[in-house]
């Protein structure tokens, strides 16, 4: 399997499922009456990030390791949004840019440095993708399901996972 099979592919079906996930939390929010505010600013814990912010991140974590693994500039997000349509435009945009990346040119880099407040990162590609990229991403992707679920909303393991008609029976 090639670096782009294991990354692109990926984020963008979970990048899908979880935009399918807040449809179903704005929609459950809608039918309880309550503010969407209430969902979106939901946390798991007081020192974790909210609902907002969770989506911002998978979006984050998402285009800055296609970009990087691509050898491409990492777009670069406002972090402005506070309603659900704001974070599906978001989704849509992240997802729109991993479309754009081309598997030929894909992987080329011989290392990637990631900047963090306490300090620059640096991995081989590979080491890259399963050692903090997937992880990152996925962190952020099940913490934003988690939120919807602790707030209530009727979301399952398959919500997460998504349709799984492709798989051999």
């Amino acid at each position: 399997m090639s670096l782009y099979t294991c990354t692109v592919p990926v984020f963008i079906r979970a990048l899908q499922n979880l935009a399918a996930e807040l449809r179903k939390g704005e929609t459950h929010i809608q039918a309880q009456g309550k503010q969407a505010e209430s969902l979106l600013q939901a946390a798991l814990a007081p020192d974790m990030f909210n609902l907002v912010r969770q989506v911002q991140s998978a979006s984050d974590a998402a285009k800055g390791a296609g970009a990087r693994l691509a050898g491409v500039a990492v777009p670069s997000y406002p972090d402005t949004e506070t309603t659900f349509a704001e974070l599906q435009e978001r989704i849509a945009k992240t997802v729109a840019f991993l479309q754009s990346l081309s598997e030929a040119g894909f992987g080329a880099v011989d290392e990637v440095t990631v900047p963090l407040k306490s300090g620059n990162l640096t991995f081989a590609p590979m080491q890259y993708l399963t050692a903090f990229a997937l992880p990152n991403f996925f962190f952020h992707a099940v913490t934003a399901y988690d939120v919807m679920r602790a707030q209530g909303v009727p979301l399952g393991k398959l919500d997460f996972l998504g349709s799984l008609d492709f798989a051999r029976k």
